[in-house]
């Protein structure tokens, strides 16, 4: 039995190595390739971790703490927002690290918007010419 948990632990590694290499949209689609967050792992600009079911990226190098989780230090950490381009997401609230760019589609109160400019953090309400309804 603890050859086939040592044979599965080094599967894993061995998937989460390959995973590194997909695109945000394929890495949406198959968020459970990637670690989960713990605190007291070493992390790298780039990484890409699970927290709670959502999918965020490594913004800085750093060794996490139990109090830096993904959604708290945003500083650290930017959650992956357009997971397909063919499927429409609702519109979730981006930071500087994470806008939404010319062309990503967003469903916000029950209607599509499109967004008209480059790293658009604002709402289709809060920012109407930033956004156009289709």
């Amino acid at each position: 039995m603890s050859n086939v948990i040592e044979r599965a632990r080094k599967l894993r590694a061995t998937i989460e190595g390959l995973a590194v290499n997909l695109d945000d949209s394929s890495a949406l689609e198959n968020k459970e390739l990637f670690p989960s967050w713990k605190a007291g792992i070493e992390y790298k600009t780039g990484d890409r971790i699970r927290y709670e079911g959502v999918l965020y990226s490594v913004l800085q190098n750093h060794t996490s703490q139990a109090d830096w989780t993904p959604p708290v230090a945003v500083s650290l950490f930017a959650r992956v927002l357009i997971p397909d381009p063919e499927v429409i997401p609702d519109w979730t609230q981006p930071d500087s690290t994470n806008p939404y760019m010319k062309g990503d589609k967003v469903r916000f109160e029950g209607s599509i918007y499109e967004s008209l400019i480059d790293n658009n953090i604002w709402s289709p309400s809060a920012y109407p010419a930033g956004w156009k309804k289709i």
